[in-house]
This record gives structure tokens, sequence and C-alpha cells, in this order.
């Protein structure tokens, strides 16, 4: 049996997408305002309510006041929240995997509007259609998968709504598509390396082919503010140029960058500039927050992420928890933590979170920086 998890009583195992990972950011204390509605709510602007059911799984989610949407008839068990995370560059500098999402630009206040809407289910957490889920279309020695490698890893994964991928080599804008649109999912697509974002572009241009239907957002660079790879100007600049590429080519979707939540409170320059804030939030590498804390930990910096961005839509684009490696302060990696922080996430989000990520990423370097866990996020364990 390959080494993936479980997620609750009798749940098989749920796709991670390969990560960068990036020196932990400490936690700051955030307000969180929790609500739990079975019929009916009334709530004053709070920071933040999560609608649950009367299993205590989060049915919507809302920032700062925003109406969300709340289910006429409480279902039995809603759908998991996803999680995903980008990490360190790899070896060759090659991009992580994409998530998956709606075809609406993502708002924490309610489920996407394009998303299937979680389902009840006799064992929950076995839908995973309003989740999105990263992807990486590289085998362990760096080499591109073919196709039909990434069609058997799409046989694994294709409970998810949206799969979001980072970069254009290997041809995986056109690969990844494919299997995408054999699955009835959503393609979040992306364009890994900011100073190359013409090019980079034009190869997702050529894989739409002038069919965008199932293209939702378009990231232009992942953490490059972070990691300094490039300035907040640089990477704004790039924005532009790719959206004004892209809708001559007749798209109309999503065009954002990607950041930590940290480099996008510091710079909301980023999020002004995309059409939704999107941050990448790793509570492992925090190091005072436990499995069990992961979700409120992620709530907490998405709340604080929509309000540096002046009450933007907000979209976790990677969050998740490593199977192996070493221990970092409260976060210990292992399986059965990996099933706790996935489970914690989907309790605090029902939507507008990216898992991170579907298999282990045996291609990465493992390093003390990551603590030994680079290769081992994902949910599905090795690739098939």
């Amino acid at each position: 049996m390959k080494a993936g998890l479980l997620f609750v009583a009798g749940i098989a195992a749920a796709a991670a997408h390969p990560r960068r990972h990036h020196h932990p950011a400490k936690r700051q204390a955030t307000e969180i305002n929790v609500v739990t509605v079975v019929d009916t709510v009334t709530a004053v602007e709070p920071s933040v309510i999560v609608y649950v059911d009367d299993v205590g799984v989060a049915v919507s989610t809302s920032f700062f006041g925003t109406p969300a949407t709340t289910p006429t008839d409480t279902p039995t068990s809603a759908a998991p929240s996803t999680y995903a995370e980008t990490t360190t560059e790899s070896s060759s500098g090659q991009p992580p995997p994409a998530s998956s999402s709606s075809d609406a630009a993502p708002a924490p206040s309610s489920a996407p509007s394009s998303a299937p809407t979680p389902t009840s289910s006799s064992a929950p957490g076995a839908d995973f259609s309003g989740y999105t889920l990263s992807y990486s279309p590289y085998n362990s020695d760096n080499s591109c998968k073919s196709q039909d490698q990434v069609n058997s890893d799409f046989n694994v994964i294709s409970g998810y709504g949206m799969i979001r991928i980072y970069g254009t080599d290997c041809d995986q804008t056109a690969t990844v598509l494919t299997a995408v649109k054999a699955k009835g999912m959503k393609l979040f697509a992306g364009v890994y390396d900011v100073n190359n974002v013409n090019a980079e572009v034009q190869q997702i241009v050529n894989a739409a082919n002038g069919d965008w239907s199932n293209f939702h957002t378009v990231s232009i660079g992942n953490e490059g503010v972070n990691n300094g790879a490039y300035s907040v100007d640089q990477v704004v600049s790039a924005i532009g140029t790719a959206r004004s590429t892209l809708q001559a080519a007749g798209y109309t979707g999503n065009v954002v960058t990607v950041d930590t939540f940290v480099a996008m409170i510091a710079n909301p320059e980023l999020c002004q500039a995309s059409d939704y804030a999107a941050a990448n939030c790793h509570p492992f590498f925090d190091g005072g927050v436990s499995a069990e804390d992961a979700g409120q930990f992620v709530l907490g910096q998405a709340q604080r992420v929509s309000e540096a961005c002046g009450g933007k839509d907000t979209m976790i684009t990677e969050t998740g928890w490593p199977s192996d490696g070493e221990t970092n302060g409260k976060a210990v990696p292992s399986q059965d933590n990996q099933v706790a922080a996935v489970n914690s996430i989907r309790t605090a989000f029902s939507n507008n979170i990216v898992l991170f990520s579907a298999f282990n990423d045996k291609w990465k370097q493992n390093n003390p920086s990551t603590f030994g866990a680079e290769q081992y996020w994902g949910i599905y364990g090795d690739a098939p």
C-alpha cells in the first residue's frame, strides 16, 4: 500500500501538491470569532465567521462581515477544505504544481460560484469537489512526465474541483490541461519565471488554443518577493504584461501573483495588482503550531491578508503538512499528523484553499532549512 493518508474515519487519502519550502514565519496573534450555525445565525461585523454543520464541519467561511453562503438544509457532512503549500526551489529550478478552484474569483465569504457545492456523504470528508490540489508533473529524476503518466496521476486525484500548477516547462500546461478537461476540472495555471513572462504566457496561450473554458486563474510568479528573486515593482509590471497578452488572446479569467502571507501583508501592492489575494501559508514552518491547530492558524493568516489587502477576496494557494522529516518545535511531521492537520484545515475552510500536495516530490532535495521534509508533502504518498 502506498504511503497515502486516510482522512477522517475510513476515508482514502487526499491528494497534495509539491511545494517550495520557505523560511518559517512567526505567527501573530489574530482574533477569530467562530459562529456555529444549525438553522439561522445573526452576527454583526465579526472578523471571521465559520459556518459549520451539526458535526462541526465547515460549510462556509466569511471574513470581515462579508455575508456567507449558508445552506438552507444543513448537510450531514460537508466537503473538506483543501490545503496546499509552496516550498524552496528544486535543484533544477522547476516550478511546483498547481491548485484547483472554481470559475469565479475566490471569495472568503462563500464557496466559489462555479465549483461544485460540497455534498454530504456517508463517509465524512469523502467529497473534495470544492477544493483545489497542487500537482507537479515531474519524475523523481527530475525528468518530465508523459501524457500517459499525467493521466494515470489524475485517475488518483480526479475528485478535486481544480488543479494548480506552477510553470510551463515540460509542456505541462498542455498535458495537465488535457487531463483536467477529461476529468471535468478547472486549471490554475502558472508562469514561474517573472523575467520570462512573455514567453511563458505565450506557452499558456498556445496550450489553450482559443478555449479558455477550463482555466480559472493564471498566476505570475510564486513567492518571488518573499525569496528575494524579484522586486515588488517587477512582479506588478509582469502581472500587467501578462494580463494584456492573455486578454488579447481571449482570456477573461483571473490573473494574480502568489506569495507568502508574510510578503503579501508587507507588500499589499501585490494583491492590489491581482484579481484576488493569493497567499501561501504553511503552519508547519511556524514552529509554534501543532497539527491539530493548523486550520485555525491558516484561517487567522487568511484574515490578516484580506485585511491588509483592503478586504479583497483571498485564497490560500498552498497549505498542508509533511508526513516525514524533522520536528520543528510543536510541528511534528508524521502521517498521523498530516491527517490531523488536513482535517483541521478542512474544518476551518469550506473553499478558497489549495492543498499541498498531490504526491511526494522525490525530485526535490531535502535540506536542513526545510527540516528534511521537502519530499514528503504528498497526501497520496508516492505517485503511481
